[in-house]
C-alpha cells in the first residue's frame, strides 16, 4: 500500500514522511478516525515507509525486496493485531495469527472496510470480537524477538478500543518502554474507549473525514461516472467505505431503512395505543434475533437519520446527505418531529442502548425499553 494510493489526508502524509525522514519517529502512535477516512491504509503505508527506508515523501523508492514483501503484506517485521472471535475453523483461543490469510485478503479487497465487514469475512458477524490477553501474549512474544532485517519492527493494532482490560494492562509496560526500534501504531474509531494509561503513552493523530473531492476522485478511478460520483460523494459524508456501499447499493442499508421506518411509525402511534405497544415488542424481537454487531450498526444508523432530520428541520439542507429509497417515507416530512427539544434525549437513549448491547445485555429488553422511550420523545418536538 502506497501513500499515493490513499485518498486525501495530504497533511497527514506529509507529517508522517517528514518525521520519518528526520528520524523523529514516536515509538507509540494512536491514529484516530473512521475506517472510511483511511486510517488503516495510512498505517500500512507509513510502516512501509519506515521499514523499507524510503525517502522523499513516497514509499516505493527504497529497498526493492522490502517493497515487494509489502506488496503481499508479508514483511517479517510487520505485525498485525485485530479483533477476532472463534469460528468454524478456530474453535478456542483465537488470535490474529490464526487469521492472517483472511486478513491479507480482506486488506486487498477492502482496505477501507469496516469492523463488521471484517467479522462477515470470518463468518462471526453474530459475535463480538475482541483483542484479548492471548493476543497480548502473542504481541509480547513477537516483539521480544530481534528484527529480521535489522531495522524497525512495526506492530499495527487495528481497532485498539477492542482490547479488553487484561490485554491492555499486559501491553502497558511494553508500550511505555518498547525494545529499541519498535513502533506501535494503534488505530481506533473512539479513543474514549481506550484506557487512559494507554492514551497517555501515545502520540495521537486525528484523521478528519475525507473531502468530497477526494471521495469523488476515488470513485471515478473505479469507473463510476462523474455525475454519479459527485452525488455519492456528497451522500457519503467523508466516508469512502460508505461511498463504495452506496455505489454498490448495499442490501444492509435497505434493511436498516425498513427497520427504521417501521420503528418510528409504530413508536409514533404507540402513545395511548396498546396494540402498537405489542407491535413495538414484536419489532424488538425481530432485531434481537440478529447478531449484536448488526444491532449496534443499526442503532448507529438510527443516530445518523435523527441527525439528518434535525439538520433539515433547522433549514440546513446543504448538510443533508442521506436519501431514503422507500417511496412512502420522506425525510422532509419526518424532520419536524426531531428538534432541540428531543434530539439530546433520543441520542442519549440510543447511546445507552449501544452501551448495554456491547456488554451482553438482553437485546429484546434493551430494544423494547428504547422503543417505549422513543414514543415519548417523538411527541416532544
Amino acid at each position: 500500500m502506497l501513500f499515493k494510493d490513499i485518498l486525501g489526508q495530504e497533511h497527514i502524509k506529509k507529517h508522517l514522511t517528514v518525521s520519518a525522514d528526520q528520524q523523529r519517529i514516536p515509538h507509540a502512535q494512536l491514529f484516530v478516525g473512521n475506517e472510511g477516512s483511511g486510517v488503516l491504509p495510512m498505517a500500512i503505508a507509513y510502516a512501509r515507509y519506515v521499514l523499507c527506508g524510503n525517502q522523499g515523501g513516497e514509499n516505493d523508492t527504497g529497498n526493492a525486496s522490502c517493497n515487494l514483501k509489502f506488496d503481499h503484506l508479508a514483511h517479517p517485521d510487520l505485525h498485525f493485531a485485530f479483533p477476532v472471535a472463534g469460528n468454524s475453523r478456530v474453535k478456542s483461543h483465537p488470535v490474529s495469527n490464526h487469521f492472517l490469510e483472511e486478513w491479507r485478503q480482506f486488506l486487498k479487497q477492502k482496505p477501507y472496510g469496516t469492523l463488521f465487514e471484517w467479522y462477515q469475512s470470518l463468518g462471526i458477524e453474530n459475535k463480538q470480537g475482541q483483542i484479548g490477553v492471548d493476543e497480548a501474549q502473542d504481541i509480547v512474544k513477537s516483539l521480544s524477538l530481534k528484527s529480521y532485517e535489522g531495522g524497525y519492527k512495526v506492530m499495527i493494532i487495528w481497532m485498539a478500543e477492542k482490547m479488553n482490560i487484561a490485554a491492555a494492562n499486559k501491553l502497558l509496560k511494553l508500550i511505555e518502554e518498547p525494545p529499541q526500534k519498535t513502533l506501535f501504531l494503534l488505530l481506533a474509531k473512539d479513543e474514549g474507549q481506550i484506557l487512559q494509561t494507554i492514551l497517555s503513552r501515545c502520540q495521537i493523530l486525528h484523521f478528519p473525514p475525507l473531502s468530497e473531492i477526494a471521495v469523488r476522485t476515488g470513485l471515478t478511478a473505479r469507473g463510476i461516472p462523474e455525475n454519479e460520483a459527485v452525488k455519492i460523494a456528497h451522500q457519503a459524508n467523508g466516508d469512502y467505505n460508505k461511498a463504495l456501499v452506496l455505489a454498490d447499493k448495499d442490501q444492509n442499508d435497505l434493511t436498516f431503512e425498513t427497520w427504521f421506518i417501521t420503528w418510528v411509525r409504530t413508536a409514533f402511534r404507540a402513545r395511548g395505543n396498546k396494540a402498537a405497544i405489542h407491535d413495538l415488542i414484536a419489532w424488538g424481537e425481530e432485531i434481537a434475533a440478529t447478531g449484536r454487531e448488526t444491532q449496534k450498526l443499526f442503532l448507529h444508523y438510527c443516530m445518523d437519520v435523527f441527525r439528518q432530520a434535525l439538520l433539515l428541520n433547522y433549514n440546513a439542507p446543504s448538510l443533508v446527505f442521506m436519501e431514503f429509497r422507500t417511496e412512502s417515507f420522506r425525510l422532509e416530512k419526518f424532520a419536524p418531529f426531531v428538534s432541540g427539544n428531543n434530539i439530546n434525549g433520543i441520542n442519549g437513549e440510543l447511546q445507552d442502548a449501544i452501551y448495554h448491547i456491547e456488554r451482553n445485555g438482553n437485546a429484546k429488553i434493551i430494544l423494547t425499553d428504547l422503543s417505549i422511550k422513543l414514543t415519548r420523545l417523538l411527541h416532544r418536538a
